[in-house]
């Protein structure tokens, strides 16, 4: 990319519509843009930030009358002279504008070659950026407020917090080197490990928020299993409001895995629909249940089916022992749906006095207090940490995090084993550079191409 370029490119979705909206950025932006229009007096003249009506023309044919707003530089979004034409949505209006905009000496701007413009020009750092992409792609309210909370720099602040301790802490013990020959010692050996072991909790901290702040952005992965033939694809029909998995009375007949997405109270969970767990001998309905159990191991919500008709406290229990031989259930909510109270009369004692476990007695078939499954859902969440100023949801922060936690591992243990300080020092730099990399301050090409090239062209 020629940074030096006038770039312009149609910045609404593609397809038709009322309007679509182009946008041209550099240096010549308001020269190039100026050649369309006949009325080139009373748009050189016009201020910033304000729109006007022109009539673009090519030769004396009219192409389209459109609203042009300009931006001047530096207060516009790739802090360049920015100009946006609003035309109507025909394509071949589209089209024909871009053509005479390239004719007059812009180049068409690459995927997310305005953004990159913006963040080399200081309009944000690297996490804001990727902000960006979040925000565009988010499909529930829990996404939106991450992307939004990203966008407003409460991530990127926390790392520049941690990145100042970390200078603090080199600092001491650079200037412990400085006067080593002086026996001068400027902090307790056993203080500095101290306050090591308080910045690996909080690197800690922010890496595992990866967990929660990934699904919540991608949607909580929710498992529904069972026996055959209890209900589990009512339930989903019910859950998603739609008629998505086949139903049948004929125990096996979901012989896959069936996956959907559904908002709830904002928070997106991407239901998983599995074939029912019990021994058979037919080799589809087996390569299912094989799929099921691999489900379950990537699902961070077990909903666990059961027909209360039929089953009891002790059957219960020992299907979850099972499942347990076979699924490791740590960091995994189980919620158990009681399901068909419908044919029954009054519910067994010994199942209502069974709190064990989060429990709802519904009726999938009837739709009656599925939405006390809906609760126990969102309950999986914490709402206080959807505006958690530090949630990590970048899979590139994460595995930078993580590199991070190796380097600290390697100064605890430079502490214990009492390793010269200059050696400490090699690896807080380490982390130092590691931090400049998420805030996009220590950076290549490769990264920044792998970053924008998720962005649209007109973004």
């Amino acid at each position: 990319m020629n940074l030096l370029d006038t770039i312009c490119s149609i910045s609404s979705p593609q397809g038709v519509g009322a309007i679509s909206v182009l946008r041209v950025s550099g240096c010549e932006a308001f020269e190039i843009a100026g050649k369309l229009f006949k009325e080139s007096k009373n748009y050189f003249s016009q201020p910033s930030h304000f729109g006007n009506r022109f009539d673009i023309y090519e030769n004396d044919n009219l192409i389209d009358q459109v609203m042009v707003i300009k931006f001047y530089a530096p207060k516009t979004y790739t802090g360049e002279d920015v100009v946006e034409i609003t035309c109507h949505g025909s394509s071949y209006i589209q089209k024909k504008i871009i053509e005479l905009l390239m004719k007059n000496g812009c180049r068409l701007a690459k995927a997310g070659e305005f953004s990159m413009r913006a963040f080399l020009n200081g309009k944000f750092d690297l996490p804001q950026a990727e902000a960006i992409v979040d925000l565009i792609e988010s499909q529930s309210e829990s996404a939106h407020k991450l992307a939004i909370n990203q966008i407003k720099g409460n991530f990127s602040n926390r790392i520049k917090m941690l990145r100042n301790q970390f200078v603090e802490l080199a600092a001491l013990m650079e200037l412990e080197l400085d006067f080593s020959e002086e026996n001068v010692e400027f902090a307790d050996r056993k203080q500095l490990y101290n306050l090591i072991q308080t910045l690996n909790k909080e690197v800690f901290q922010l890496t595992e928020s990866f967990k929660l702040g990934n699904v919540l952005k991608t949607g909580i992965p929710v498992a529904i299993i069972g026996k055959p033939n209890v209900g589990k694809s009512t339930l989903l029909n019910c859950l998603l409001k739609d008629e998505r998995a086949i139903v049948s009375h004929i125990p096996g007949t979901t012989r896959d895995t069936i996956e959907d997405n559904f908002n709830i109270n904002g928070i997106s969970f991407r239901f998983i629909d599995t074939a029912g767990i019990r021994l058979t001998d037919d080799e589809i309905e087996t390569y299912g249940i094989e799929r099921t159990f691999k489900a379950i191991d990537k699902a961070d919500i077990i909903l666990y089916v059961i027909d209360i008709t039929e089953t009891s406290v002790e059957e219960i229990e020992k299907e979850l022992l099972f499942l347990e031989n076979e699924i490791d259930f740590i960091n995994k909510k189980l919620i158990i749906a009681a399901n068909k109270i419908d044919e029954l009369i009054e519910l067994p004692k010994h199942i209502t006095d069974w709190n064990e476990y989060d429990i709802a007695f519904i009726s999938a078939k009837r739709n009656v207090n599925v939405d006390e499954i809906r609760d126990l859902l969102t309950q999986y969440v914490d709402q206080k940490k959807i505006a958690d100023t530090a949630l990590l949801t970048n899979i590139r922060h994460y595995d930078i995090m993580m590199k991070i936690e190796k380097e600290i591992q390697k100064i605890e243990d430079g502490f214990a084993q009492q390793i010269p300080t200059d050696l400490i020092v090699i690896h807080i730099n380490t982390i130092l550079n590691y931090l400049g990399e998420i805030t996009g301050e220590i950076t290549s090409d490769e990264v920044l191409d792998a970053v924008f090239g998720r962005f649209c062209i007109g973004k």
